[in-house]
C-alpha cells in the first residue's frame, strides 16, 4: 500500500500529463479501482503510470506488446475502463 506522500505523488503524475486522453485515462483509473488492486498491481500500476505518455499509449491501446504479466493485466483493465468512457460519451 502506498503512504499518502506516493499517493499524492501517484494522483498528480495520473492526472498531469501531456496527453489529455491518458490524463482522464489513468485519472479515472486510480479513483475508480485502483484500490482494488493487489500489491504487486499497484506496483505495476506506478511503473506504467511513470512512462513517457509517446511509450504507454501505444501500449495502452495495444499496438505494442507488454511482456511482463501483471502489467500486461493492468494495460487490459485500462483498456476496459476507456472502452467504458468511450461508450459513455457516445450514449449521450
Amino acid at each position: 500500500m502506498l503512504s499518502e506522500a506516493e499517493m499524492k505523488r501517484l494522483r498528480w503524475r495520473c492526472t498531469h500529463r501531456a496527453q489529455l486522453e491518458l490524463d482522464l485515462l489513468l485519472g479515472s483509473f486510480l479513483e475508480s479501482s485502483f484500490l482494488e488492486l493487489s500489491p504487486e498491481q499497484e506496483a505495476a500500476f506506478v511503473i506504467l503510470a511513470e512512462m513517457e505518455d509517446v511509450e504507454l499509449w501505444p501500449l495502452v491501446m495495444g499496438k505494442r506488446e507488454c511482456r511482463d504479466p501483471v502489467r500486461k493485466r493492468i494495460l487490459e483493465m485500462l483498456r476496459t475502463e476507456f472502452r467504458g468512457q468511450w461508450l459513455q460519451k457516445t450514449a449521450v
